[in-house]
């Protein structure tokens, strides 16, 4: 390559396409992205389900009010997609109308003669135009004459024709020239400081708003909506009273720095607080205002405190005062709970490793997630959990305790029949109970399947000290599936018929006792004699137990005539013939008796010895192959296992956060179902592994949890707890058992046990063989 020379775009001609390009590369998606997010038509089957009581209509207008603002914004979004398209469509126009400058040079052309032509009509061409457009002629023209005079040249000469059939110039390779699409006067001296000004607007202001921006978006229970300040406030308070109940944790919830102005600057205090909180507070008997405990005592402690109990208590709040407030409060609450339940965990980890004296107890971990049920359902911890429904009020609840019935839970009303259910909610209207099922329809149905491991150890026996591994398997489903709405199941019988139709199926598979033979014959003598049989055939007899058959090995031995045979197969006797019964000696044993009677008798003798050695000396080949093999695959096996499990590790972390819906009619934001998993003991009240939260749960779901088996053997009991963040009363929990074994001790191997005297000894030789090995050489150079 002659050089490069690198050149602006003097005229702006390439700038456009360059322009063009960019503006497409952005256009293209974010219209793909953000031209279709406004109100998706609702489905008509889906809006019927839905809950349509007073207060998720209330809930819906709410959240429909702030629509204004999401309004002006879609079409500020959609005007400016608009506008860039406009403008795209302009620099498309621009750019197809630019003339190239560069055109690929052809004598012919230039020549204005074919492709064919002749040395005598291209001569005839050049002298012609040479004639009209020579710079001594009125005519002449020195820049078309020269084009005339190359492409002459390049017709006529052979080096200049290769040349040009070769690079597409005359004069063989020039100078490559590469452009920069930007017009010339971005370098210029004079517009420096604009160009770096538009640099630092780009990159220090608009990037790093969109970046905060789409990181606010994607929201989530982490540390980011908990200001610093909050975080030691409940270090304090849970290390002081390890065994917190459920009105303390409200205490220390209202009391967080996210409620105080001076750190937060979203809160809004206002001068009719002085008159509308004491007035609230008359309605509020367990607000324990009188507590004198910092921050508790503070103002805007008691405030938010004020706000959660009303919200507890579901009462009405000035509309445009207090109820603002409530919401506000009410968002930050879910967030300020888990972090909470996070530093639950973290006190508990340093109590182990004896950091921190007291380890907090398994009813704080529960009264904390208790109230998140409470605040997303507003009801408190005594209230029934069937006012989670709508349309049901306290005072139907005393028909739902009888003589007769027994409801006390969701579960068990939508276990009713349908005739049942009806009757005990007759004074709801058609679509009001309509309403209430279709609520009941959509709530939670988890089944949870646990198993217990020790996945990383080569031996599956839980030892002391071990790491257990719990996997549970979440299967999730509409309680639909036991009302028969979808048409899953049928419909639930009776429990008196269930048992009559068990009693009749057992009685038709037992076959007549003696018993039922005896009371058929009429005489007394052989009743007692059936009797005396009966209690004699009533003890069972023992049971030989079952010898399993091995399997048949498919390593191959030779027998002694030097044949191979399966190891698996009966070894038949040396005499032995399936025509002599008794191991009799067979006619062709005895010919070759006879043949080789006059020779050594030892002969035979040798040979099976030598044959069964050959024998056993494979087989243990065999066996060893075998093993090689099956440690090969178990070692394949354990990876595989490995890759799986950090593969749902990345899926889980992967998963989006938007589940099932929760019906919370009183809670002023969308909600999603949510759940905490972990496992506990107990009996002695303490956490034995991290709450871990599950956000991902639409259908089906496999978690790991995964703590360190006690350090004394014996048998522990468990429970592996899942609790849900939004729905009282739909917690679940199955028992687990350890049979923790002691501990392998280690064994020590001989050769890892070198004293002193021995590495001296060693080296000792060392430095006697090298002085052994250099007279060696010595006499040898010698």
């Amino acid at each position: 390559m002659a050089g490069m020379e690198f050149e602006y775009d003097e005229e702006g001609g390439t700038f456009y396409f360059f322009l063009l390009s960019f503006m497409a590369l952005v256009l293209v998606p974010a219209t793909y992205y953000l031209w279709g997010t406004g109100e998706s038509k609702e489905d008509p089957e889906k809006s019927r389900r839905v809950c349509q009581c007073d207060p998720c209509k209330m809930k819906k207008q709410k959240l429909k009010s702030k629509e204004p603002i999401n309004r002006l914004k879609r079409r500020a979004i959609k005007t400016g997609l608009l506008i860039g398209w406009a403008l795209l469509a302009v620099v498309a126009y621009k750019a197809s109308q630019v003339e190239l400058d560069f055109a690929e040079f052809d004598p012919y052309n230039e020549l204005q003669i074919d492709r064919g032509a002749t040395s005598r009509e291209i001569k005839k061409a050049y002298h012609k135009l040479s004639i009209i457009y020579h710079p001594d002629k009125d005519t002449g023209d020195s820049q078309r004459f020269m084009k005339i005079t190359k492409a002459y040249k390049a017709l006529t000469d052979e080096e200049a024709r290769k040349n040009w059939e070769e690079y597409g110039n005359p004069d063989g390779p020039g100078a490559t020239h590469f452009g920069i699409a930007l017009p010339k006067w971005i370098v210029e001296k004079q517009n420096s400081v604009w160009v770096l000004g538009l640099y630092a607007l780009v990159f220090m202001v608009v990037l790093p708003v969109v970046v905060t921006i789409l990181g606010s978006r994607q929201g989530g229970t982490d540390t980011r909506h908990i200001e610093i300040h909050g975080t030691p406030l409940y270090f304090i308070f849970l290390h002081k009273t390890p065994n917190m109940m459920l009105k303390r944790v409200l205490m220390v919830l209202a009391a967080s720095f996210e409620f105080n102005r001076q750190y937060n600057q979203e809160v809004v205090e206002r001068p009719s607080d002085n008159e509308q909180i004491p007035r609230l507070m008359k309605n509020l008997p367990y607000l324990n205002e009188k507590n004198k405990e910092r921050p508790l005592c503070y103002l805007y402690s008691i405030k938010a405190r004020c706000l959660i109990h009303a919200h507890l208590s579901r009462l009405e709040l000035p509309q445009n005062t207090l109820e603002p407030d409530k919401d506000y409060c009410l968002k930050k609450c879910l967030y300020l709970l888990n972090e909470m339940i996070n530093i639950v965990a973290q006190l508990v980890t340093m109590a182990h490793a004896g950091r921190v004296s007291k380890m907090p107890r398994l009813s704080t971990v529960e009264n904390i997630m208790k109230v998140s049920q409470m605040v997303v359902q507003a009801l408190w911890d005594n209230k029934s959990s069937l006012l989670q429904l709508p349309h049901i009020s306290e005072d139907q609840l005393r028909h739902f305790v009888t003589r007769k019935r027994n409801i006390r839970n969701i579960r068990q009303l939508v276990g009713m029949r349908e005739d049942e259910r009806r009757a005990l909610l007759r004074t709801l209207a058609d679509d009001e109970y309509t309403n209430v099922m279709n609520v009941c329809a959509n709530l939670p149905y988890i089944e949870m399947d646990v198993k217990t491991e020790v996945i990383d150890e080569e031996d599956p026996t839980i030892t002391a000290g071990s790491i257990v591994t719990v996997t549970v398997r979440l299967k999730r489903q509409n309680m639909a599936v036991l009302l028969n709405l979808e048409g899953k199941t049928e419909k639930p019988e009776k429990p008196e018929e269930i048992a009559a139709e068990e009693v009749e199926e057992e009685e038709e598979e037992k076959p007549p006792t003696e018993e039922q033979v005896a009371a058929r014959k009429p005489k007394v003598w052989e009743k007692q004699k059936k009797k005396k049989g009966k209690a004699k055939t009533g003890k069972k007899k023992p049971v030989k137990p079952v010898v399993p058959l091995k399997k048949p090995m498919t390593a191959t031995t030779l027998t002694p005539t030097g044949t191979p045979t399966a190891s698996g197969d009966k070894e038949e006797p040396k005499d032995s013939n399936p025509s002599t019964p008794n191991g009799g000696v067979p006619h062709q044993r005895k010919g070759r008796h006879r043949a080789s009677y006059h020779g050594s008798t030892n002969d035979d003798s040798d040979t099976d010895s030598a044959y069964s050695d050959s024998a056993d000396e494979l087989a243990d080949q065999v066996k060893q192959q075998q093993q090689s093999d099956n440690n090969e695959e178990d070692d394949d096996d354990d990876w595989m296992k490995f890759q799986e499990e950090a593969k749902k590790e990345n899926m889980l972390e992967t998963k989006s956060k938007e589940t099932h819906v929760v019906h919370c009619p009183y809670y002023p934001a969308l909600k999603y179902e949510w759940w905490w998993l972990y496992v506990a003991d107990k009996k002695n009240q303490l956490i034995i592994s991290a709450p871990l939260q599950v956000c991902s749960l639409m259908s089906e779901e496999e978690i790991q949890l995964k703590f360190s088996a006690p350090y004394k053997p014996g048998i522990y009991h468990y429970t592996v707890m899942l609790r849900s963040d939004s729905y009282l009363d739909f917690d679940q929990s199955q028992n687990i058992k350890l049979d923790v074994k002691e501990a392998k001790k280690i064994e020590s191997h001989p050769q890892w046990e070198i004293s002193d005297d021995d590495e001296e000894k060693d080296a000792d030789d060392e430095d006697g063989s090298e002085s052994d090995i250099s007279d060696y050489d010595e006499s040898d150079a010698d």
